[in-house]
């Protein structure tokens, strides 16, 4: 069998932010497939920032989310739309969305948000020691409550923010744990 190859990208339609396309591809048995997606116009990835803070704690997000009509738990997050270097992107909607600032992010993984649907790249980074700054810069849109969880009672805590108005964002406890076992490995070798 060989490797699935792209053979063509078309535009379907374009909004505002979004485009639809339709992706030509041939699979591994050399079958020509189409396959519907989107993608977000004007960005170069998107970031999303697991801050702990001096005093041990994880900082979240609270946002109303509009296509799913709810509120959603998530980590500070931003688009990639002013062409910066994705570190650059990471601290600044630390800052405008939560308040918080660090001096020390890293890089842990970059990977797809919703692969059967979307071209979008997650690349998230791990903010130590972040500190309030009391900053907190929103744009017009975004309605942000700041959520601070100490690190031993995550697990026990984080369920409880779910209710009949608020979803988590299911990838909250895998980057937990990735940006966890990252700040103990960083610590321990000082």
């Amino acid at each position: 069998m060989s490797r699935p190859e792209i053979l063509k990208r078309d535009i379907l339609w374009e909004g505002r932010f979004l485009r639809s396309l339709l992706i030509t591809y041939r699979n591994s048995r050399g079958e020509t497939v189409t396959w519907e997606a989107y993608q977000r116009k004007g960005t170069e990835g998107i970031v999303a920032v697991v801050p702990f803070t001096e005093g041990d704690e994880v900082v979240l997000i609270k946002q109303f989310r509009p296509p799913v009509g709810r509120y959603v738990v998530e980590f500070p997050a931003g688009l990639n739309d002013r062409d910066e270097p994705l570190e650059e992107v990471a601290r600044r909607e630390l800052l405008e969305e939560t308040g918080y600032s660090a001096d020390r992010l890293f890089p842990i993984l970059t990977g797809p948000l919703s692969s059967g649907a979307s071209t979008e790249l997650l690349t998230v980074f791990l903010a130590i020691d972040a500190v309030d700054t009391g900053s907190q810069r929103l744009d017009d849109v975004e309605e942000i409550e700041v959520i601070r969880i100490p690190v031993g009672e995550f697990y026990d805590r984080i369920m409880d923010l779910i209710d009949e108005e608020t979803y988590l964002d299911l990838k909250i406890p895998g980057l937990f744990e990735l940006a966890k076992r990252k700040r103990d490995e960083i610590k321990k070798a000082g």
